[in-house]
């Protein structure tokens, strides 16, 4: 007796349009976001540590580099802002480290969903937790006795301002979470590049304190370039410079670190 099997020829994968792309990106955006539920201690990383800081800049160095603490939260927390900004960008490189090292990224992958999604939908998610983490520390600050000097169109500008940064500084953290084996690594990294960033810069003393041979790389750091646009928009002084300057460095950053990243995440899955 034979036996004949049947075979019916695998149907080519249909290919998705844009509109599916967006619904799939942000499914997984929102999954993402989601599992701050599950996970608290991220929601506490995200709101802790930026309180922490602005307590402690203004409480103890305010007196000594200032005069008093509401004349340094005035000046420091743009740059306080700036920093928190900046370290949070390394969840996106974090978060993804943890996807590819467990399989999440591949099982996400097989299904039938947008390529690009994935990755897209959790650099969205990171936005959006930048957002509340901004909102926290102007709110914080505001309970302290900072108050804007340009009115809710100076706040609506440093929101989008931040935002796009974060959003451009993004892909080195996921070019970072991609080439390095474990997810501390990435924090490994963040502490190493951010931390001198910012403490080489104008975010916390005034360029006019520091050593003059200081002073070049200050003016020129991008990390300072952000901070005077930032408190431009939010207290007084120079917008225009800034801004442009900020947004340019994040095209910059955009441009050279978005296709590297890309190309390493298609290299490891």
């Amino acid at each position: 007796m034979t036996t004949v099997t049947l075979t019916t020829p695998l149907a080519p994968a249909r290919r998705l349009g844009p509109g599916a792309g967006l619904r799939h990106t942000f499914t997984l955006a929102w999954r993402s976001l989601v599992q701050i539920k599950h996970n608290p201690m991220e929601l506490l990383d995200l709101s802790i540590q930026p309180i922490m800081f602005v307590l402690l800049f203004t409480y103890v160095f305010g007196g000594a580099i200032a005069g008093s603490p509401g004349e340094y939260l005035t000046f420091a927390l743009p740059g306080i802002i700036v920093q928190n900004a900046l370290f949070a960008t390394m969840t996106t490189g974090f978060g993804l480290n943890n996807d590819l090292t467990k399989g999440v990224f591949d099982r996400l992958r097989s299904l039938p969903i947008a390529r690009w999604s994935p990755l897209a939908g959790r650099i969205i998610a990171d936005t959006v937790k930048q957002a509340w983490s901004v909102a926290l520390l102007i709110g914080v600050g505001m309970l302290l006795g900072f108050r804007l000097g340009q009115g809710p169109l100076g706040l609506v500008g440093a929101f989008a301002l931040l935002l796009a940064f974060s959003l451009a500084a993004s892909w080195i953290s996921v070019l970072v979470g991609v080439l390095v084996s474990e997810p501390d690594k990435v924090q490994i990294f963040g502490f190493m590049v951010i931390f001198p960033l910012t403490f080489t810069s104008n975010a916390f003393v005034p360029t006019e304190t520091m050593p003059g041979w200081l002073q070049s790389w200050v003016e020129v750091n991008p990390v300072t370039i952000l901070a005077d646009a930032i408190r431009g928009l939010l207290v007084s002084g120079p917008v225009a410079g800034p801004l442009v300057r900020s947004l340019i460095w994040a095209v910059g950053i955009a441009v050279v670190f978005a296709p590297l990243a890309v190309r390493a995440l298609r290299r490891r899955v």
